[in-house]
């Protein structure tokens, strides 16, 4: 392994191109529609969705079993292509584009945070950090320094050599919010990036994404947890493959829905004492 260095790391991962610009649309969804055909049956799981994401927004996808918020998430991670519609990154329409242009898309443009971490168990915290380049052939001293630099702004310092086996789950999460943001993505796509996590963890998790947002990043953040949805900008819910209501959480109510869930941690730690 290269050696590395951890001297005077900023406590960020920002670049300068993100910084909040809520009049550029990283995401434009337009009448977006998906149907599939199961025993000579036509499912129609997204029936004219449209929507626009812009540069610094923060938004949790909602939905019951059978509202499309599954379906919605594959074609924003590329993971699959629209019967019809457009999805735009940036001036780019994926929509049109062919199985190697979405998976180049996914390698560069998208950061996936999954709720089972998907990490290489056989890696470090630097070495799964690096991962998505090392499918672009982009591995060098910048881009190790750089996957050093990510583990120290999310509170690995201590564990750059450690591997997954040796971390904790909220651990293990933030390598994988780190790697998420390797290749300076569009978004950051958390599914269910809590859902494997007690609510102390969560609680460090969410403020690591509220932190990542007041820097400039774009966060799209499916969940199925009122409580986590509260901490986001908007709020974007589907039912029966339809777009069924698109709020704006007030400043506000996210500062409440934190309080909340500091009360409920120091409640915890109450009881353990």
């Amino acid at each position: 392994m290269e050696p590395y260095s951890v001297k005077a790391l900023e406590p960020t991962v920002a670049s300068e191109s993100f910084a909040a610009t809520a009049s550029v649309p990283a995401v434009r969804i337009r009448n977006l529609k998906k149907s599939y055909v199961l025993k000579s049956e036509t499912v129609h799981a997204l029936r004219g969705v449209s929507f626009d994401i812009p540069e610094g927004d923060f938004v949790a996808i909602m939905g019951p079993s059978g509202s499309g918020k599954s379906t919605l998430l594959n074609l924003l991670g590329c993971l699959d292509k629209p019967t019809s519609g457009n999805f735009f990154l940036g001036d780019d329409d994926v929509a049109r584009m062919s199985d190697d242009e979405l998976a180049d898309i996914r390698s560069r443009r998208i950061g996936f945070v999954f709720q089972s971490y998907n990490l290489i168990q056989q890696y470090t915290v630097v070495e799964n950090i690096q991962v998505p380049l090392y499918y672009q052939g982009r591995l060098g001293a910048a881009e190790h320094q750089r996957a050093v630099e990510l583990a120290c702004s999310v509170g690995l310092s201590e564990r750059l050599d450690h591997r997954p086996m040796q971390l904790s789950g909220g651990q293990q999460q933030r390598v994988a919010i780190a790697r998420s943001l390797m290749n300076d993505p569009y978004f950051m796509l958390a599914d269910e990036a809590t859902g494997n996590l007690d609510s102390v963890t969560t609680e460090e998790i969410l403020s690591l994404f509220d932190r990542l947002n007041n820097e400039g990043r774009t966060i799209i953040m499916v969940t199925h947890e009122d409580e986590v949805a509260a901490r986001a900008k908007r709020v974007i819910r589907l039912a029966d493959g339809m777009l069924s209501s698109d709020r704006t959480n007030s400043e506000a109510s996210r500062e409440e829905a934190r309080q909340r869930q500091r009360d409920h941690v120091l409640a915890l730690a109450q009881r353990k004492d």
